[in-house]
């Protein structure tokens, strides 16, 4: 059975080290060495989450099936849609419907917060990501590219999901 486990102050750190090992797995083949070490520090260290979730609003969740934390994503609200910053499986649970799952559950909390659309970005890189999307039915709204710092820059694109 799969759950959703809210991240509080007192687990943020077991997010962050969780969040390390997966996007060093997952990252290798899309985006360099360096840039991953500069992205898990920027982004999903113990600081940058404490930070996201106390002053940007942010909301993590952990994805675990019989006890077992399998995933996590994160998100907030921004406008008038909820925004899927982060949304990760072990490599081992890829492709068996608990990404499915949890989004059926991000999309009950995207009507919870009475909203009635989700965006994410996903990388163009990221070809089996995006292809998921858009089975789930997200639509592809256009090329972004953002500089996230250290000379580093994200060449993805916008997607949005209606309800």
């Amino acid at each position: 059975m799969v759950e959703f486990i809210k991240v509080e102050k007192d687990n943020i750190k077991d997010l962050a080290a969780f969040a390390k090992d997966i996007w060093f797995e997952y990252w290798h083949s899309i985006i360099t060495l360096g840039q991953i070490y500069y992205m898990v520090n920027r982004f999903q260290s113990e600081m940058a989450l404490t930070e996201q979730i106390e002053r940007e609003n942010y909301t993590y969740y952990f994805i675990v099936e019989n006890g077992q934390k399998i995933g996590y994503f994160g998100y907030y609200p921004n406008n008038d849609h909820i925004f899927l910053s982060k949304f990760y499986m072990v490599k081992d649970y890829r492709g068996k419907g608990f990404g499915k799952i949890a989004f059926e559950k991000i999309k009950e909390i995207t009507k919870e917060n009475n909203f009635n659309k989700i965006q994410l970005t996903v990388s163009k890189q990221n070809f089996k990501s995006h292809a998921i999307y858009e089975k789930w039915g997200f639509k592809t709204l256009h090329p972004l590219v953002t500089r996230i710092g250290n000379g580093y820059e994200m060449d993805d694109y916008l997607m949005e999901y209606t309800l």
